[in-house]
């Protein structure tokens, strides 16, 4: 068997880092979108906050999709 690969822990603080920043951009940013639309189009409250999860949804889509990627590019194990 192959020696288990020793983890990299700057790496590892890093794509924690990464994870944190951008997800609160793009889950809050998706989120604040939703809002925003039940907003301008007066909608009602439950409409509304239904849309706010869906767009809430799609940001959580968006960053398991960035998290790959950049696990990707910097690996974790040296």
């Amino acid at each position: 068997m192959p020696a288990a690969k020793k983890i990299n822990f700057l790496h590892l603080s890093t794509l924690i880092a990464v994870a944190i920043l951008v997800g609160t951009e793009m889950v809050g940013a998706s989120w604040a979108a939703g809002w925003a639309l039940g907003g301008l189009l007066q909608l009602e409250p439950m409409v509304s906050h239904i849309l706010e999860a869906l767009f809430a949804l799609c940001g959580f889509v968006l960053l398991f999709y960035f998290m790959r990627l950049a696990v990707k590019h910097e690996s974790i194990r040296e």
